[in-house]
C-alpha cells in the first residue's frame, strides 16, 4: 500500500500548525489573532484530511 502524497503532505502540515500553535500559546505576550489563525488553518487541514480519507481509492 502506498501513501497518498496529498495525505502525507496534509498530515505534515497539520503537525506543523499544531506545533506552531503550541509555541505561540506558550510564548509570553502571545498574539491571540495569530493563535486563532493557526487554529483555523489547522481545522481546515483536518477537514481536508477527513475528506481525503472518505474518498474511495482509485482502482490501479
Amino acid at each position: 500500500m502506498t501513501l497518498n502524497p496529498n495525505l502525507y503532505r496534509l498530515t505534515l502540515l497539520h503537525r506543523q500548525l499544531d506545533e506552531a500553535a503550541r509555541r505561540e500559546a506558550r510564548r509570553r505576550g502571545a498574539d491571540p489573532l495569530r493563535l486563532l489563525r493557526l487554529k483555523t488553518l489547522k481545522l481546515a487541514v483536518k477537514r481536508r484530511l477527513a475528506a481525503l480519507s472518505l474518498r474511495p481509492a482509485l482502482a490501479r
